[in-house]
């Protein structure tokens, strides 16, 4: 490695990487095609087992270059939030040998749709993955059939899908999917979701593992809290996060006096 080059590694790498070595922080960093390549041809860096990118405008050539680095064959959480990856960085990365051994991949708040959802859950890389924040993207309805028919997700366990637009009809395909049976939490936040997808989520055959189910902020109203309350579907069930939906008051008395709020150890509702 040549002095100048040495030395910017070492500036940049070097000096965000945690002692133990295995938490790398390039976080709204000014991080761009030229340091990427310098992880790129870093080799060694098997100690590094979270790596955050968040907030450094990445897209284009910066996650071409990241696709290519080898060197971080222990990684098992990645955070990409808050930069402008789209659909074609999408896809681009789920060819990525990064991916290989995630558990964690954060990507929320990018400008990732439908084809970039569907491309990266359709990727053979990403077996491992136990969490998936894709918050904050406009994957819509499309994006959320794509996750819950995705063969390619066994071991998946918490799900992040707040503000995505997917609606009922997305909420649907999740509540529907043969292929999130061991999902424990799901994050589907303000998606105007209405009784359509609240009922479907209440009496799903697919869900019945979830011990946390957030749904705040969306469009719920009597028919779709009733469902909640008389769910057979939530037994394991532990938080349930609703408020801010249109679920009249009687409603809401039914819902805290249900068998189902004694099970539960949090209840935010209005």
């Amino acid at each position: 490695m040549q002095e100048a080059v040495k030395s910017k590694f070492e500036q940049t790498i070097l000096a965000n990487l945690t002692p133990d070595g295995e938490l790398l922080d390039l976080e709204d960093k000014n991080i761009g095609p030229e340091e990427l390549r310098l992880l790129c041809d870093a080799g060694d860096l098997s100690s590094v087992k979270q790596l955050f990118l968040s907030q450094n405008q990445l897209c284009g050539e910066s996650i071409e270059i990241l696709s290519r680095v080898k060197g971080l064959t222990g990684l098992v959480s990645l955070y990409l939030n808050n930069n402008i990856i789209g659909d074609e960085e999408a896809k681009v990365l789920a060819n990525a040998e990064l991916f290989k051994n995630l558990k964690c991949l954060m990507l929320e708040a990018n400008n990732i749709g439908p084809k970039g959802a569907e491309a990266l859950v359709s990727s053979a890389n990403l077996k491992n993955l136990e969490v998936l924040f894709l918050d904050s993207n406009p994957i819509g309805p499309q994006g959320a059939r794509a996750v819950a028919c995705s063969e390619q997700l066994p071991g998946l366990q918490a799900l992040h899908l707040d503000s995505t637009g997917i609606g009922d009809e997305g909420t649907q395909a999740i509540a529907e999917s043969p292929c999130l049976t061991h999902l424990k939490k799901l994050y589907l936040c303000s998606n105007k979701m209405g009784d359509t997808g609240a009922i479907a989520l209440a009496k799903s055959a697919s869900l019945k593992n979830l011990n946390v189910l957030s749904i705040w902020r969306n469009e719920i109203r009597d028919k779709g809290g009733q469902a909640i309350a008389e769910s057979q579907t939530f037994m394991n069930l532990e938080r349930l996060y609703m408020s801010l939906n249109f679920i009249e008051r009687p409603v809401r008395k039914i819902i805290r006096e249900s068998e189902l709020a004694k099970r539960l150890t949090t209840l935010v509702m209005d």
